[in-house]
């Protein structure tokens, strides 16, 4: 099958730089890779979608009903992808307020059968299960397909790279994701690569300060 495939990776985090986004970045650069080793002649497109961004224009939404353009932009990015990634941080064992906020403004039907892969960042492990009580069953509500791997990443999972501890468990879930969900948008089997290395969190941080030349 080939043709161009568009990923889009919607990010809730609200820091810069910021973990959220970090884990955004690597769900993305996963799913592509596994599409473009299913499917070589296919071309894929990431956009990634900033919410910390648009929350004036979510808020002004939510109170008139009416989109400001950059919003409306956004909206139709995220309902017209191939494939999508959410990520969100937990706040008192849930998804944020803006990641729900923006994802009410989504018009009923538009995610229907879409390949959806949902992450979660958090200052602890025991947060992971709010991407199965909390932001599988909202994706399930709109009637999307969504991975059965999820993906969470705490503090601890961003460790040195290695090939072993909590960091290379980080991407053996990144790699699996990442394979689910090409496998839905092309309808290939996943790719089953070697365990991916994990770039140290401080490393990756320090790649997104404003000041590195």
């Amino acid at each position: 099958m080939s043709g161009a495939r568009r990923l889009v990776a919607v990010c809730a985090g609200l820091s810069l730089p910021s973990s959220t986004r970090l884990l955004a970045d690597r769900l993305a650069e996963s799913t592509a890779r596994q599409l473009e080793w299913a499917a070589p002649s296919t071309d894929v497109e990431i956009t990634v979608v900033e919410l910390r961004q648009l929350a004036v224009d979510i808020s002004k939404h939510l109170v008139t009903g009416f989109p400001p353009p950059a919003l409306r932009a956004a909206l139709d990015t995220v309902t017209g992808a191939d494939g999508l990634i959410v990520v969100t941080p937990v706040f008192n064992a849930c998804y944020s307020g803006l990641f729900k906020s923006f994802f009410d403004l989504v018009e009923r039907g538009a995610l229907e059968g879409k390949p959806v892969l949902a992450a979660a960042t958090g200052g602890t492990a025991r947060h992971s299960l709010a991407l199965e009580y909390a932001v599988r069953p909202l994706f399930t509500h709109l009637r999307a397909q969504v991975t059965p791997t999820v993906v969470f990443a705490a503090p601890e999972d961003w460790g040195s790279a290695g090939g072993a501890g909590p960091s290379a468990g980080l991407a053996t879930r990144v790699v699996r994701a990442g394979g689910e969900l090409a496998h839905l948008v092309m309808g290939t089997p996943p790719l089953r690569p070697e365990e991916a290395e994990v770039v140290p969190f401080e490393e990756q941080l320090a790649a997104l300060r404003p000041d590195r030349g």
